[in-house]
């Protein structure tokens, strides 16, 4: 769907630096842990209070949060510390903001942490939290302005109502995403499974077992199709409802995001809108300088941001009836390594004035993964843009999917 900017600039305008801040948004109230916690306490303390995340904090000093999904997609057993969790994956120092920060990049240091709570520090020190939800709902009178077409994400991963818990689970981490889609043999939507579905799922089913019984178990548990578990019926939008109602229905029901079915067929998905989605809306400027959002920034290693905007107009530049709002680029790590080098995905995901675009690829180390997403991206555009049918260059374009 094509983007208004001017409207999505309208509505960042009006939730600027200028104008809001989290100073008042921000909260004292959070959940803390020490680095030496089992996480078998942190496990069972998402299922009893599903807090947005939990603050790690070491001797007393801020080391990071924990989020459920990060505890869902770990291999940390039970008996291990949570130390096990944060500093194996620390690349970067964990992202913080100040309380006296704007909405705008507050916004986006979730979005690039990949979060959904984060640390506000005073004085340099760590004075509470502040929520994607403190955020929605400081902003939400603002969001008439704009529709779920404009901020949704089209063409999502659905899975199928017999596929198993594991294969639910490869999903979301390679993509990064909280909720999948439920479709029948018929290709309708019939339930939606998250996150924390399956977390509570998972901590319930090792609270039954015994040590000696869940090496067996915790195979089988994977084999549990999705349909046992998955919530019915679905709670959906379409692409002309307001963004204000739909997060209001999100904070209502404390999802993180709705399906996006048409207005008169709720069986048939279109796509998906998240919280997310409308926090990197609240990050789009009004600057000649292509927006561009990261998400896991902290993987990056031989490439820098200023790489990833140069190559992305690059490509945006050679079809200049196109015009790109707005750019994601998210890396994921697989635990596999070549010389030291992690396997990464990366995903292109770009908002132009013709419509989504995409691609992606993998590689090993941040760098080559992106370069084949970038690869897949242009031959997306092209084809997007018609140019497959256009003989001049079709010669061009096969040479580009290797097929001469």
């Amino acid at each position: 769907m094509c983007v208004p900017g001017n409207m999505l600039n309208t509505v960042a305008a009006q939730d600027s630096d200028e104008t809001m801040n989290i100073a008042d948004i921000a909260t004292q109230d959070y959940l803390e842990v020490d680095v030496g916690t089992r996480m078998g306490k942190v496990r069972s303390t998402f299922e009893n209070g599903n807090p947005k995340g939990i603050i790690v904090v070491d001797d007393g000093e801020y080391e990071g949060v924990i989020s459920e999904r990060q505890v869902l997609q770990s291999h940390v057993e039970d008996d291990a510390k949570v130390a096990a969790l944060i500093k194996p994956s620390r690349k970067a120092p964990a992202p913080t903001v100040d309380r006296h920060e704007g909405v705008r990049e507050t916004a986006r240091v979730l979005i690039e942490g990949n979060a959904t709570i984060a640390p506000v520090f005073e004085d340099d020190e760590l004075w509470g939290v502040v929520t994607d939800d403190a955020i929605l709902r400081a902003v939400l009178e603002n969001l008439d302005a704009i529709n779920v077409a404009d901020v949704y994400t089209d063409d999502p991963i659905t899975i199928a109502e017999d596929d198993g818990i594991g294969k639910a689970i490869n999903y979301l981490r390679e993509h990064g995403i909280s909720r999948l889609p439920v479709l029948n043999e018929n290709g309708f939507l019939t339930g939606v499974v998250t996150t924390h579905d399956i977390a509570d799922f998972v901590i319930r089913e090792n609270q039954r077992m015994t040590q000696g019984d869940r090496v067996g178990d915790n195979e089988r548990m994977l084999d549990v199709p999705v349909y046992d578990i998955m919530n019915s019926p679905v709670e959906t939008t379409s692409l002309e409802t307001t963004v204000r109602e739909a997060v209001e229905t999100m904070l209502e029901y404390d999802y993180a995001g709705l399906v996006v079915t048409p207005k008169d067929d709720d069986r048939e998905v279109e796509g998906v809108v998240t919280k997310t989605d409308v926090l990197r809306a609240l990050t789009f400027t009004e600057e000649e300088q292509m927006d561009v959002q990261i998400t896991n920034v902290s993987q990056l290693d031989t490439l820098s941001r200023e790489d990833i905007v140069i190559s992305i107009e690059e490509v945006a530049d050679k079809y200049a009836k196109m015009r790109v709002h707005h750019a994601h680029v998210r890396f994921h790590e697989h635990k596999e390594k070549l010389r030291g080098q992690p396997l990464i995905r990366s995903q292109i995901r770009l908002r132009t004035s013709k419509g989504q675009v995409a691609g992606s690829g993998e590689g090993y180390g941040a760098e080559s993964a992106f370069r084949v997403a970038l690869d897949k991206l242009e031959r997306n555009v092209l084809e997007m843009k018609g140019i497959r049918s256009d003989e001049e260059y079709r010669g061009q374009l096969l040479r580009k999917l290797n097929e001469l």
